[in-house]
């Protein structure tokens, strides 16, 4: 069941933040928070921000208006070094895995620890052997990673993305290419990691059975704001139409299918030769 307590000291915490690329922004006013123990769901269809968002938690996007604070710091003020200490406390599954290919599964998972830590060898085999136990895949260390199935491999980026015993972890599209059993596999992988390791675990996705079933909370975002948050319950329960129409994959709703029409469009044409008379 997931674990109703949080800390006053929230691991990551987003305060009325505005983030984008050049002048404008594409997200405003986005507000949410993950404490230990918690594990969050953030929503929101492709296109809708989500990693951008991501980038915002792990520093590598500035935001234009508000706060984004890791572990009580405020990212505006710390410096290279002192970001790279606290990316150090953080662990991150990437929508491909990003794994190395041509080396063993073993290898992949001991990387971090080879990298940050100075443990002995028979520690760390111990630790990557631990991690590989929990996510079903002990057994398979030695083979590479080109040998096993996709789902393997999103196991295989789990076990690295916690091997560290990270405070904080954020899983970019954790279902993303899964069979069913793989995707609740995975999805109960990430409730028992959390609660094992009293991690902050905030998951950017968006698949809402999986996530509802291993959620405390859940943010809904789109259209460039935050459309709903609350517990999987209390989404459940609502009556905006937008956040129904998401839930529920409705074809029709306020979720428009065309991308939006915008002056920059218009002037791209324009040099074309083109015309919008057939536009929506």
């Amino acid at each position: 069941m997931p674990n109703p307590t949080a800390s006053s000291q929230p691991a990551l915490a987003f305060e009325q933040v505005a983030l984008g690329y050049g002048e404008k922004p594409l997200l405003h006013d986005i507000s949410l928070s993950v404490g230990p123990g918690q594990v969050v769901t953030l929503l929101g269809g492709s296109g809708s921000g989500k990693t951008t968002i991501l980038r915002g938690a792990t520093g590598q996007l500035a935001p234009m208006a508000g706060r984004v604070s890791i572990f009580g710091e405020n990212l505006a003020n710390v410096g290279a070094n002192r970001l790279r200490q606290l990316r150090q406390r953080m662990g991150v599954l990437f929508q491909q895995g990003a794994l190395f290919t041509d080396l063993t599964v073993f290898v992949n998972v001991a990387f971090p620890l080879r990298e940050h830590t100075k443990l002995g060898e028979a520690e760390l085999t111990q630790r990557v052997l631990d991690r590989l136990e929990a996510v079903g895949l002990r057994t398979a260390a030695h083979l590479r990673t080109s040998e096993i199935s996709g789902g393997m491999a999103r196991r295989v980026a789990l076990a690295r993305a916690v091997v560290l015993n990270p405070e904080l972890v954020l899983y970019d599209e954790p279902f993303a290419g899964l069979d069913p059993i793989a995707m609740g596999v995975a999805a109960r992988l990430i409730r028992n990691l959390s609660d094992e390791l009293g991690c902050a675990s905030l998951l950017i996705t968006h698949d809402v059975p999986e996530s509802f079933q291993i959620s405390d909370h859940v943010v809904l975002i789109g259209q460039g704001h935050c459309k709903a948050a609350g517990t999987p319950d209390e989404l459940r329960a609502s009556t905006d139409p937008y956040v129904r129409q998401f839930i529920d994959g409705a074809p029709d709703g306020p979720v428009a299918f065309h991308y939006p029409q915008s002056e920059a469009f218009d002037r791209w044409l324009a040099k074309r030769g083109g015309s919008n008379g057939g536009a929506p």
